[in-house]
C-alpha cells in the first residue's frame, strides 16, 4: 500500500469514528431525538388531561347542576319524594 492509500484509509476510519464513536453515536442521537418527541407528545396529552380535570373540579365546586349530577351518580343521592330501586337479576350471584 502506498502512503496515500494509508492516509485515505486512516481518514476514512477517523470519519467513521467521528460519526459513530465517542460517548453517543449517531444512532443514539437519533434515538434520543425520537424519544424526546415522544415525551413532548406525552407531556402535551397530560397537560390537556390536567386542564380538563381542573375545569371539571371548578364545575363541581361552583355549578349546582354538576353538583347534583355528581351526588346522584357517585353517591346515589335522591331528592325528597324520589324512590330508589335496585334491580337484582337471577343470573347474578
Amino acid at each position: 500500500m502506498t502512503a496515500r492509500r494509508i492516509a485515505v484509509v486512516i481518514l476514512l476510519l477517523l470519519g467513521i469514528f467521528a460519526i459513530q464513536g465517542g460517548e453517543y453515536s449517531s444512532w443514539d442521537y437519533l434515538t434520543m431525538r425520537r424519544d424526546r418527541t415522544d415525551e413532548k407528545q406525552r407531556i402535551a396529552e397530560l397537560e390537556r388531561r390536567v386542564d380538563s380535570l381542573e375545569r371539571e373540579a371548578i364545575a363541581v365546586e361552583t355549578d349546582p347542576l354538576v353538583q347534583e349530577r355528581v351526588a346522584r351518580e357517585r353517591y346515589g343521592m335522591l331528592r325528597d319524594g324520589e324512590h330508589g330501586y335496585q334491580i337484582i337479576r337471577d343470573d347474578e350471584p
